[in-house]
C-alpha cells in the first residue's frame, strides 16, 4: 500500500454548491403541518415540536420560559418523577427551551421505544397542570443561578448592553431581576400555556429513522380533533429599539480581578440584502480564531486572551457584537484598537489571500455545522421561526463565494460607523 505524503498539503477543493435535504410535508388530521426527513441508519429518531409565543408574548418577565421548563413538572396522567423515571428507563432525552417567538420542545427517542415515550410528550403538550410544589422547586434553584450569574462581570455588562441598545420600552431592554421569580406562579402560567400551547399554534419536525409505526404515532397523539385550540395566537409583536449610539456606560464592580468589555450596534436584519455578506465582513473582523481582533489584541499586544465579533439576530433587527474580558488596565488601549481595526477594514481592501482564507473558514463552517442528521432540521426549523426563505443557506453559500474586497469596505464604511456604537465595561 502507498502512503500518502505527508510534506504536501492536500488540494483545496471549493465548495461549489450548497444544499440541504427538503423535509416531506404532511398535514395531520387536525391540520398540524409535520415535515419529515428520513435520514440516517441509527435506530434513534428527533421529534421537536414549535409552539408560536416567546418572550415577546409574554405578560411578565419569565413567563414563556418557565412555561415551558416546567412542561415536565407534572400533568394529569404523569407526575414529575414518572416523567423523568419513565424517560430514563427507554433513554430517551429531553430538551426544553423559549426565545422571543417561539417554545421548542425536543425528543430524542430510540425507534422501539418511541410509541412509550411520545405518549409522555404528548401528555406533556396537551395536559400540563404546573403543580405549585414542583415550581417552588424549579423556581428557587433558578433564581439561586441567577443571584449567582449576576455577580458575573460579562453578566453585567451584557444586561447593561442590552438595556443600552434597546431601550425601556422594548422588552430585550428590560433585564430580569430577582423579584420577577416572586412573581410567577402556576396560574400566571397556566394562563401563557392556554394561550399558546395548542394545536392551532403548532408545528413538527421529525427526522431520523422514521417507520410507519412512528409515523401513525403522532397522528394518534397529535392528529384528530384540534386540542386546546385552533387559531394561531396574535401575531408576535413588533417592538422598535431606542439605542443611545455613541454612549459609553460602565457598571462598578469593586473586586472584579479583570473587566468585561461589550460593544454592539445595530446592523439590518437577515432579510436585507447587505445581511449575507456583512457575515463576511464580521468574519474578517472578528469570526474566527485568525481574525483581525485576535491577531491584534491578543496575539500582538496581548490586552486578552480571546475576542470576538458576531451577529445575534432579532425579529427585525441585528445586533453586531463585540465580547471580551481583559485586566482592567488594558480596558481602553483596548478598545481604542477595536477601533483601529474597524477604520483599516473601512479604509484598506482586505488582501486576496486573507479574503480567500475567510471564504474557505465560512464555506466549510457552514457544511459541517448542518451534516448530521439532526442538524439538518435545525436548519429548517431556524428558517421557520426566523420567516426566511427556504434557499436561506444557498443565498448565504452564494454571497461568500462572490463578494469581493471592495464590497467588503464600501460595508465597513456603512456600518463600522464609532458614532453608532455603544461600549460597556463593567469591571473594577
Amino acid at each position: 500500500m502507498r502512503l500518502p505524503d505527508r510534506t504536501v498539503a492536500p488540494v483545496i477543493r471549493p465548495i461549489e454548491h450548497f444544499e440541504l435535504p427538503v423535509p416531506e410535508e404532511r398535514i395531520l388530521p387536525g391540520g398540524i403541518p409535520l415535515r419529515v426527513l428520513r435520514m440516517g441508519d441509527e435506530d434513534v429518531v428527533r421529534f421537536d415540536v414549535l409552539m408560536r409565543g416567546g418572550q415577546w408574548n409574554q405578560e411578565l418577565p419569565l413567563q414563556a420560559m418557565f412555561t415551558n421548563r416546567m412542561l415536565r413538572e407534572g400533568t394529569r396522567r404523569f407526575s414529575s418523577f414518572q416523567i423523568a423515571e419513565r424517560l430514563d428507563y427507554y433513554g430517551a432525552w429531553l430538551d426544553l427551551s423559549s426565545a422571543v417567538n417561539y417554545g421548542f420542545v425536543t425528543l430524542y427517542s430510540l425507534v422501539r421505544h418511541f410509541p412509550k415515550t411520545v405518549e409522555i410528550l404528548s401528555s406533556m403538550l396537551r395536559e400540563a397542570i404546573f403543580p405549585e410544589k414542583e415550581l417552588d422547586v424549579v423556581r428557587n434553584a433558578n433564581r439561586q443561578q441567577f443571584l449567582i450569574n449576576a455577580e458575573r462581570v460579562d453578566v453585567m455588562a451584557r444586561r447593561q448592553l442590552n438595556q443600552a441598545l434597546f431601550g425601556d420600552g422594548h422588552p430585550q431592554g428590560h433585564p430580569v431581576v430577582a423579584d420577577d421569580y416572586d412573581r410567577l406562579s402556576g396560574e400566571v402560567l397556566a394562563r401563557f400555556y392556554h394561550q399558546h400551547y395548542h394545536a392551532g399554534n403548532c408545528s413538527l419536525y421529525l427526522s431520523g429513522k422514521v417507520t410507519p409505526e412512528i409515523l401513525h404515532c403522532i397522528e394518534q397523539h397529535f392528529g384528530g380533533e384540534g386540542w386546546g385550540g385552533t387559531k394561531p395566537s396574535t401575531s408576535l409583536p413588533m417592538y422598535v429599539p431606542t439605542p443611545a449610539c455613541g454612549q459609553s456606560f460602565f457598571v462598578e464592580k469593586a473586586d472584579a480581578l479583570q473587566s468585561s468589555v461589550k460593544m454592539g450596534c445595530f446592523v439590518p436584519a437577515q432579510t436585507h440584502p447587505d445581511f449575507q455578506k456583512l457575515k463576511v465582513l464580521v468574519t474578517v473582523l472578528g469570526g474566527y480564531f485568525g481574525s483581525r481582533l485576535m491577531s491584534n489584541i491578543r496575539e500582538d499586544k496581548g490586552y486578552t486572551y480571546g475576542i470576538g465579533a458576531g451577529l445575534v439576530p432579532y425579529p427585525g433587527s441585528c445586533v453586531l457584537g463585540i465580547s471580551t474580558e481583559a485586566a482592567n488596565e488594558y480596558v481602553r488601549p483596548l478598545i481604542a484598537e477595536v477601533y483601529k481595526e474597524m477604520e483599516r477594514l473601512a479604509e484598506q481592501p482586505v488582501p486576496q489571500d486573507e479574503l480567500e482564507m475567510v471564504k474557505n473558514y465560512m464555506l466549510g463552517d457552514l457544511c459541517r455545522s448542518y451534516e448530521h442528521v439532526f442538524s439538518v432540521p435545525e436548519a429548517w426549523i431556524f428558517m421557520e421561526t426566523a420567516g426566511l426563505p427556504t434557499d436561506f443557506f444557498e443565498q448565504c453559500a452564494q454571497a461568500v463565494r462572490s463578494v469581493d474586497a471592495t464590497e467588503l469596505r464600501d460595508l465597513a464604511c456603512r456600518y463600522f460607523r464609532k458614532e453608532n456604537w455603544v461600549e460597556v465595561v463593567a469591571g473594577k
